[in-house]
């Protein structure tokens, strides 16, 4: 039996992603902050091979303490989907570096604390599977967007260098790269609201985006669980998976401009422009913001 580590599991993708591979026979391990976190997960299991880990990626040791203690009694990690994550920031000049450094630790750093705990067993045994879920904005920067954008390009940087130091022992690595996703995380982020003073026009037009993203056909975690489990179980695998229409129209489109292009596009001062501007890139018709 496939034993698979899902982390972020409490709501969103990692829930998905769970319930998804418990469904196919794995023995599924998710992570959650907290057991009350966990507890509709586990609701939603009922009959499946699921299990909670209570861990915060954010930190060594609880990492290291709950891995160690679940590879110890259960055996080594055959599949690792690295999908816990937070989404927050403002522009550069308006996001602290705590503030940075807090999205770091948990899209980067939390990411590279649960490889170093499965990595040693996967090369030991030359056979593992590790699927860090990144996003549309490891791929292309958007005004607004910094500290998360920062974080999700350094975890992209992160994964092409472990593919392709591991290829040797036969561990395969996979990024999934989602457009928007119906999921929390978009809730937790519009609870730190743009400052109305700021002279930065980018975190306003980011938040007309996904405004109209999510009132239009946004991408469901199921939607992203089907292309985890199609990756896993690839037989040629490939590094790379952008989900959702959005992602793959922009970053097909980005790929068109020069550098120069699209730093035009996104600081356009003319609203109206920018707003179709961006609706062409994606293929979401943007919308003015209400008020």
């Amino acid at each position: 039996m496939t034993r698979s580590l899902v982390t972020g599991a409490s709501t969103g993708i990692g829930f998905a992603t769970a319930l998804r591979l418990a469904t196919e026979g794995h023995e599924v391990h998710a992570s959650v902050r907290s057991l009350e976190s966990g507890q509709a997960l586990l609701d939603a299991s009922t009959d499946l091979d699921l299990a909670l880990v209570v861990m915060d990626v954010d930190d060594d040791d609880s990492v290291s303490v709950a891995l160690d203690r679940l590879q110890a009694e259960h055996g080594p990690i055959d599949v690792l989907i690295n999908n816990a994550g937070i989404a927050a920031g403002h522009s550069i000049e308006e996001t602290s570096v705590s503030e940075f450094q807090r999205v770091m630790n948990t899209n980067t750093w939390g990411t590279l604390r649960c490889i170093h705990a499965v990595l040693p067993s996967m090369r030991d045994r030359s056979a593992g599977h590790i699927v860090n879920v990144t996003s549309l904005a490891g791929r292309v920067a958007i005004a607004g967007h910094g500290a998360y954008a920062t974080s999700k390009f350094a975890a992209e940087a992160l994964t092409e260098v472990l593919a392709a130091e591991t290829k040797p022992f036969g561990i395969r690595v996979t990024l999934i790269e989602p457009g928007v996703i119906m999921t929390p995380i978009f809730a937790k982020g519009m609870q730190d609201p743009e400052n109305p003073d700021t002279p930065y026009i980018g975190g306003r037009r980011l938040g007309e985006f996904f405004a109209s993203a999510l009132m239009g056909s946004p991408g469901t975690p199921d939607m992203v669980a089907e292309v985890i489990w199609r990756a896993i179980t690839a037989d040629a695998p490939e590094l790379r998976h952008v989900v959702g229409d959005d992602a793959v129209c922009l970053v097909g489109r980005r790929l068109d401009l020069t550098d120069e292009e699209w730093i035009a596009g996104q600081s356009d001062p003319d609203d109206d422009r920018h707003r179709a501007w961006i609706s062409d890139m994606t293929g979401v018709q943007v919308n003015a913001l209400p008020g």
